[in-house]
Formats: structure tokens, C-alpha cells, sequence
């Protein structure tokens, strides 16, 4: 009996004992969730935006269908009315005074601009500058003793590491999702723009997270939420915080950014001319011109020269090279590691800023944002493309969305002889012709015939 007693006084203690052990262990796990706390802290510092755009709807019987417009052409333009188009994304205040933090996409087209913080507070921001390269925006908005997120160190973020998201994604307000960084330096091509050296993310990223911040877990910004691959799960892209960095300071300090501008122009490696100069391999970009007085010209770079590595990272293609050129502002001292006769040397460049109606030194192609297209010097790569008879004008590699050559009904594959009466020859002769004025007249050829086309520029 006492034996029975003892056995079940020691049966009771261990079940009261794991009891408390499993209450203490459930309540050490729920109240250290470190994730919870962050989002605690962080959220308060992120903001809805939402945008309001009065756009030209055509209400002509046939709609925007090109077969139509090549025969009515702009017939039905008075059966056209102005209606609001709204959008909705994310932000996150970098400063108390009410600087913000965004994508260029977000806000580009937008008639207004409004901010709700956390707390229901609302108010109409405005764009302090923005840049479509780097698809980033700054706005303001009229309030002080704001709640701040720090901006971390991207350069040093590891793959592996977590990630948290929090943003507006489908209108769900303050919505937060975790993640690893699943690969950094990724290249990627959205919204009618290539761009370079994102870190992925597989914390889920939906419409409306754009903008918002990517947290590592102390809570610092390494980067922001910008891109997903919609027919994927769990490939999200952010732009690394580093590089939003020096895009902000300058469109705060200049309202604008002065990307770096070196002056070269440059095409792949082949393996024949690889086998000719005795390289190995054929990564690099060749070196096919030098602008005189520009930057590579005054360091001594000439034609011939294979670039092997900017600022100590490796140059895989021309391609590559043009992107990793874009992520050097002007006034930095860059060294290039070249290839000239088969030795090795390195050149210390320091970049100019950009002009617009040069900036296509670096390669072919280049954006021309008041027209809102992508275009090319017509070189035998795109003639076989699209099927072109000359090398005349400049072939429209994309058109963005409600751009105001959407809007005017060129597509890709177009090529522009013309721009206000002064012939094309590359990107640069088009930036130059639009660079003044309310509207543009252009001679397209599509198919093999040519029309005259006016197009308004500041809609």
C-alpha cells in the first residue's frame, strides 16, 4: 500500500513537472519569436502608396487593333475619353523629415501620389526624383518624427540567410512573409529593362509588395521588394540595398543620377578572335571604339583591349560589362582589369556623368525616356531579327507600358527613320530630337512602308 502511495505521489510530480516544462518551452518560443518583434518594430516605417493616372481611353469601334489603325489611323481619336487609372504599391520612410523610399514603376505615370502610414494617416507625397534604370523613386511627404527603417549592407548579406518582406501585396495592408536570399547578382529582364544584380528572395512577393522593404534579421533594409517570375513560386527579386543607396543620394543631393559614363563601345569575345590574341576563353568584352575625350580615352584604353573584370568583378559578356558599368556613379575612380596583346595590366578610369545624348557610348542600344522606348542602331544582329531591308534609322526594341509611344501605337520591330525632320543613325540622334518640346513627329517604316506620325510628349 505504501509502496502503491510512493509510485503514485512520483507519477503525478513528473506529469506536473513536464506540464510546466512544456508551458515554459511554448511560452519561450512564442515570446523570443524574433520575426514577430521585427515586424513590430519595422511596420510602423512602411507605406501604402496609391496612384492615380488620367489616362486617354479609345472608345473607336475597333479598338486599339493595329489591322484598323493602319487604315483609319487617328480617324477616332474624338471618340476618346480621359479616365482614372489607379494603381497601388509600397514604400518605406528612409528619413524623419518624410523621405520615401519606392520603384520607379510604382509612382512613373502617376497624377497623384497618396501615402497612408500605419497609424491611417494619409497624405499627398511628392517625387523628390526618380530613375528608370535602376527602376527607383524618392518621395516626400510633409510630416516630421517619423518612424525610420535603418538601410543595411547588402554586400555582406550571405545566401542562406533570412529574409523577411512586408509591403500591400493585392491590397492586403501590412502583409509580412519570410524567406531565405536564395542567390545574389541575379540578372533579370522585366517590364521592357534589363537588370543586373539582384538578390532573390523565395519570401513570397505578390502585386503590391513592390517597393517595399526586404529586412534581414536585425531588422536593417537589404533591399527592396521589386520583381517576381509570375508562372513561378518562391522567386522573388529585390534590389540590393547598396545600390539603392547611391541611386537615393543622388536624386537627393542633384535630383537626378549621375550614372557613370566611360565611353567605349564594346561586342563579345569570339572564339575566333580569342584563338588570334591568345586568350583564354572567351569572357570579357572587346573593346571595338573609343569615344574621343571620354573617360576610357583620356585612361588610355583603345581598340582591341579585352575588359576582364570592373571594380574586381568579372566581366562574363559585353553585356555584362554595359550593366555592371550602369552601377558606378559619376566621379568614381574604377579600375579595369584588360587583356591588351596578351598581358594583363589594369587601367584606372575615372567616370564622367552621363549626357543623354551620348550616354550610348557603351553599347548599341539604349532608353529613351520621353518617348518611353527601347532602341537600337539597325546592325546586321537585327536586321536578321526583324527582317529589316537598310541599315537606316533606329529599330524599337521594346515600348513601355503607357508610354507615350504605347500610346501612339509603336511596337517592336518598328524602325524610326525620323524625329522632328533630322535623320537617325542611332539612339543618341533620337534622344537629341526629342529633347525639347510638347509633341514629336516621326517617320516609321513597318512592313516595308513609311508614315508620318504625330505624337504627343508630355501627357
Amino acid at each position: 500500500m505504501s509502496f502503491n502511495l510512493k509510485k503514485t505521489a512520483l507519477a503525478g510530480a513528473l506529469v506536473v513537472v513536464l506540464s510546466l516544462s512544456s508551458s515554459l518551452w511554448a511560452q519561450d518560443i512564442y515570446s523570443g519569436n524574433p520575426v514577430a518583434d521585427l515586424f513590430e518594430k519595422a511596420a510602423p516605417a512602411v507605406v501604402n502608396i496609391d496612384t492615380e493616372a488620367m489616362v486617354r481611353r479609345n472608345l473607336s469601334p475597333f479598338g486599339n487593333d493595329p489591322f484598323f489603325r493602319e487604315f483609319f489611323g487617328d480617324r477616332f481619336k474624338e471618340f476618346s475619353q480621359m479616365v482614372p487609372m489607379r494603381g497601388r504599391g509600397s514604400g518605406f520612410i528612409v528619413s524623419d523629415d518624410g523621405k520615401i523610399l519606392t520603384n520607379n514603376h510604382v509612382i512613373s505615370d502617376a497624377d497623384k501620389i497618396t501615402v497612408t502610414l500605419s497609424d491611417g494617416r494619409t497624405f499627398e507625397a511628392s517625387v523628390v526624383g526618380k530613375d528608370p534604370t535602376f527602376d527607383l523613386a524618392v518621395l516626400k511627404i510633409e510630416a516630421k518624427d517619423l518612424p525610420v527603417l535603418e538601410l543595411g549592407d547588402s554586400e555582406g548579406v550571405r545566401v542562406g540567410e533570412w529574409a523577411i518582406a512586408i509591403g500591400n501585396p493585392l491590397g492586403l495592408e501590412h502583409s509580412v512573409t519570410v524567406g531565405v536570399v536564395s542567390a545574389k547578382n541575379r540578372s533579370i529582364n522585366a517590364r521592357n529593362f534589363n537588370f543586373d544584380g539582384f538578390l532573390q528572395t523565395d519570401a513570397a512577393i505578390n502585386p503590391g509588395n513592390s517597393g517595399g522593404p526586404l529586412l534581414g534579421l536585425d531588422g536593417k533594409v537589404i533591399g527592396i521588394n521589386t520583381a517576381i517570375i509570375p508562372y513561378a513560386q518562391g522567386i522573388g527579386f529585390a534590389i540590393p540595398i547598396d545600390m539603392a543607396k547611391q541611386v537615393m543620394d543622388d536624386i537627393v543631393t542633384y535630383g537626378k543620377v549621375r550614372r557613370g559614363w566611360l565611353g567605349v563601345y564594346v561586342q563579345p569575345v569570339t572564339k575566333d578572335f580569342a584563338q588570334a590574341y591568345g586568350l583564354e576563353g572567351t569572357e570579357g568584352a572587346l573593346v571595338s571604339d573609343v569615344i574621343p575625350d571620354s573617360p576610357a580615352a583620356k585612361a588610355g584604353l583603345r581598340r582591341g583591349d579585352v575588359i576582364k573584370s570592373i571594380a574586381g568583378k568579372k566581366v562574363k559578356d559585353h553585356q555584362d560589362f554595359v550593366m555592371k558599368v550602369r552601377h558606378h556613379m559619376a566621379g568614381e575612380k574604377v579600375p579595369l582589369e584588360i587583356v591588351r596583346r596578351s598581358k594583363k595590366e589594369t587601367v584606372e578610369v575615372l567616370l564622367a556623368e552621363v549626357d543623354d545624348t551620348v550616354a550610348f557610348g557603351a553599347s548599341d542600344s539604349g532608353q529613351v525616356d520621353r518617348l518611353g522606348v527601347k532602341v537600337a542602331k539597325v546592325t546586321a544582329q537585327w536586321r536578321e531579327k526583324y527582317g529589316l531591308p537598310s541599315d537606316d534609322g533606329v529599330v524599337v526594341l521594346s515600348v513601355g507600358e503607357r508610354s507615350a509611344a504605347a500610346r501612339a501605337g509603336i511596337k517592336e520591330g518598328d524602325v524610326i527613320l525620323e524625329a522632328n525632320g533630322l535623320s537617325l543613325s542611332g539612339p543618341s540622334d533620337l534622344a537629341k530630337a526629342l529633347k525639347e518640346g510638347d509633341s514629336a513627329v516621326l517617320l516609321i517604316r513597318r512592313d516595308g512602308r513609311t508614315s508620318f506620325i504625330s505624337i504627343p510628349l508630355n501627357q
